[in-house]
């Protein structure tokens, strides 16, 4: 005898359900509307790439890559990846559709699902949503101000507080090389005590360790030489250029030396944003610390010509969405509901039911947002609901106002009730609820 099967979400994966849309819907529309004022066009990239552009864009190396990310071969043998971030993909669409014979800077925004095969947890999901920004074309460290200024105006719009940037320079392939010869220099005798990820790190890319979040390889970080002290003349007077432009524009920051983010294709400027108000929360509970990032990016100056494509200065950064929505929720920032209806259409008998179809479509129409229960008869039940929902106003169309071509409008508050022509209810329930 079969079992019976209880299907779930696959691990890692999850629903977003009718409470949560408004939330993702207020994010996607405040990205929109701070996009369009700063000048950048939306793009939308497949879901799906060729692996092989994320293994030479991300890097093999990165934990992305070699742990992350799911593949699949196809029928003709086409081995593709389902996305686990945006840049190598804008990057490629960038080259494929000759953007650089357009005037520059190039300014590109989009949103949507990514796919990491990671451990789930608090605010990590396997499949996730992201907003991305990219620039291309520019190498003033302006537009890596103004990449770090938009997330924060977001973040700020959001009713976040206390939100703090941390800034470092990695270098670039002038400076950085020297700079992981000391790195390693530092780490080879003191490689016994690393995690056994950090030891294939150090092997494979030892700027790697210092993106390490486990305590004892934090503890050896901390006295591992500095990036900053290491830069060339070209990469320090951009760094000096970028806090510069921090500095004018008061948004808080401080530098954290050890900050390299977690993929191979960064230049000079790195960033993470988060919410200081979370740590101090976690702290009063007695928590294990995490300073888990709301945005990280930075520039990536060599990943267009890496990716086939010319000499391209570029910089973008990326907000985890889950990540947000579950601070807004654990903040207490958002309401719990968000109320829709203005109205509540009551019918009774068929012949109102035929009616009303079309009376939604006027109210709809007119921008008035109407609460019904179709499949419901009782006039007492319908109201019942009406008033759970908390509508001003409900109207009700029996088969007498059908036929007299009528319909009541009952003030749910004092219980008084008007008839007027249905022809006109549209503009009697504008007036009432001064649309």
């Amino acid at each position: 005898m079969n079992k019976k099967v209880k299907f779930q979400t696959p691990t890692g994966m999850h629903d977003i359900l009718p409470e949560d849309q408004f939330l993702y819907e207020k994010i996607w529309a405040l990205v929109d509307d701070v996009a369009k004022f700063y000048g950048f066009g939306k793009i939308m990239t497949p879901i799906v790439e060729d692996a092989a552009l994320y293994e030479r864009g991300t890097g093999g190396t990165t934990d992305i890559v070699e742990k992350q990310m799911y593949t699949l071969k196809t029928k003709g043998d086409d081995v593709l990846a389902l996305r686990p971030e945006f840049t190598p993909g804008i990057v490629r669409s960038y080259i494929q559709h000759g953007m650089i014979a357009l005037p520059q800077p190039i300014k590109l925004y989009t949103y949507g699902p990514l796919f990491r095969y990671e451990h789930p947890q608090a605010g990590r999901f396997r499949q996730f949503h992201q907003v991305d920004f990219e620039v291309f074309g520019e190498q003033s460290a302006a537009l890596d101000a103004q990449i770090i200024q938009i997330f924060y105006i977001i973040l700020k719009e959001l009713k976040f507080s206390h939100l703090i940037i941390e800034v470092n320079s990695i270098g670039d392939n002038q400076c950085r090389p020297y700079y992981k010869k000391m790195l390693s220099n530092y780490l080879r005798p003191r490689q016994t005590s690393l995690c056994a990820d950090c030891r294939r790190r150090f092997r494979e890319n030892p700027l790697r360790t210092l993106d390490c979040k486990e305590e004892k390889c934090q503890r050896i970080r901390s006295q591992a030489p500095q990036f900053i002290d290491h830069l060339c003349e070209e990469c320090k007077n951009h760094f000096k250029a970028l806090l510069e432009f921090l500095d004018e524009t008061d948004l808080p920051y401080h530098l954290d030396p050890y900050l390299v983010r977690g993929l191979d294709y960064y230049t000079k400027t790195v960033f993470e944003i988060f919410s200081e108000k979370t740590m101090e929360q976690t702290k009063e509970k007695g928590e294990v610390l995490q300073r888990n990032a709301l945005v990280g990016g930075g520039r990536y100056d060599g990943l267009v010509r890496l990716l086939g494509g010319k000499d391209v200065p570029a910089s973008g950064a990326a907000a985890g969405v889950e990540r947000i929505v579950g601070l807004l929720r654990e903040m207490q920032l958002v309401p719990k509901s968000e109320p829709t209806a203005e109205i509540f259409l009551a019918q009774l008998g068929d012949l109102s039911k035929k009616k009303s179809l079309k009376l939604l479509e006027d109210f709809r129409k007119a921008k008035i947002q109407v609460a019904e229960s179709l499949g419901r008869d009782s006039l007492r039940t319908q109201l019942a609901r009406a008033d759970k929902l908390k509508v001003a106003y409900t109207l009700i169309l029996g088969q007498k106002e059908v036929l007299d071509g009528t319909i009541v409008i009952r003030k749910m508050d004092t219980g008084e009730q008007d008839t007027v022509k249905l022809a006109n209810v549209v503009e009697e329930v504008k007036k009432r609820i001064k649309k």
